[in-house]
């Protein structure tokens, strides 16, 4: 399984495969929740970089969005300050028939809040002695609640940090916050001890994902959670599409009355496609060379 004191990454093949198929059995989970009107709250918690939001991501893929909704909330305003901790979550729950998943959740007291001091000792104490008694309404009412943490080595955690500090596209993940995860790494690491001593009830136990790779963490957590909801696939209405009536006499708005996007495609398609040399071969890069294949898109009405 481990590698030069790695973990081994699963094979990508195999994991867009199981993938796959474990986001076809939580669509099978969706339709189920709705039918039976079913309240389900997912929490993902853990260290920073260690992958929540990206198997979130896999987990609502192919979700309805009315349906399956993502609660990520900001720091707290003002006014929720003067709230009941618990207050602003309550907010985000889910109605019958519906899946949401928190991206970090009221934990935040017992992680960033505790060892960041921005909370009083007081309300840390509070909310150890609190949570428990929430969580345990929120399962007596019904709500399917199921809590995650994601565990990373201080290692890899810093490589991921380095990979985002380089990468344009994803720097937006890091804030200073984050950063301070690496220089208090034993703190934040008592402090979910202490959270796990107070919070892993038997009603809502905490489920730790391993998450040195990704692509297993993924598979784990969503196979995980899909093994402990006894769902079962919906027998869908058959849908059958009806024909096309014929035209009525209906004439389409003349094209120079309305505002169409400009054709960015059409340009990028006209420009000489680059040799492997780096430099413009002059061929268009929308026509590739050798036989035609005598195919054109079918273009239909259009409004």
């Amino acid at each position: 399984m481990a590698k030069n004191g790695r973990i081994e990454r699963l094979p990508k093949k195999l994991y867009e495969t199981e993938l796959f198929r474990l986001q076809g059995e939580l669509v099978k989970l969706q339709e189920w929740v709705r039918t039976e009107g079913a309240r389900v709250v997912v929490v993902f918690e853990g260290r920073d970089a260690a992958g929540k939001g990206s198997t979130i991501k896999r987990v609502t893929e192919f979700l309805n969005p009315r349906l399956a909704r993502i609660a990520a909330l900001p720091a707290p305003t003002e006014r929720e300050r003067t709230q009941w901790y618990f207050q602003r979550y309550v907010e985000q729950f889910p109605a019958a028939g519906e899946v949401v998943l928190f991206d970090r959740s009221w934990y935040n007291r017992a992680g960033v809040e505790r060892v960041m001091g921005f909370c009083t000792k007081e309300e840390y104490m509070r909310f150890l002695h609190q949570c428990p008694i929430f969580e345990r309404l929120l399962v007596e009412d019904g709500i399917l609640l199921r809590k995650y943490w994601f565990s990373v080595s201080d290692t890899e955690q810093e490589l991921r940090f380095r990979s985002r500090l380089q990468d344009p596209m994803r720097r937006w993940k890091l804030s200073p916050m984050d950063l301070e995860s690496v220089s208090r790494w034993e703190e934040y690491s008592r402090a979910k001890d202490e959270m796990f001593l107070h919070t892993d009830i038997p009603e809502a136990l905490w489920h730790v994902v391993e998450s040195e790779d990704k692509r297993r963490a993924r598979i784990n957590m969503i196979a995980h959670l899909i093994s402990t909801i006894p769902y079962y696939e919906v027998q869908r209405v058959p849908l059958e599409l009806p024909p096309r009536p014929a035209s009525t006499g209906y004439r389409r708005t003349p094209r120079d009355m309305q505002t169409f996007v400009p054709d960015h495609a059409a340009r990028l398609m006209a420009r000489p496609a680059p040799s492997p040399d780096g430099k413009r071969s002059g061929k268009p890069a929308g026509k590739p060379s050798g036989k035609k294949s005598g195919k054109t898109e079918r273009v239909g009405k259009t409004r």
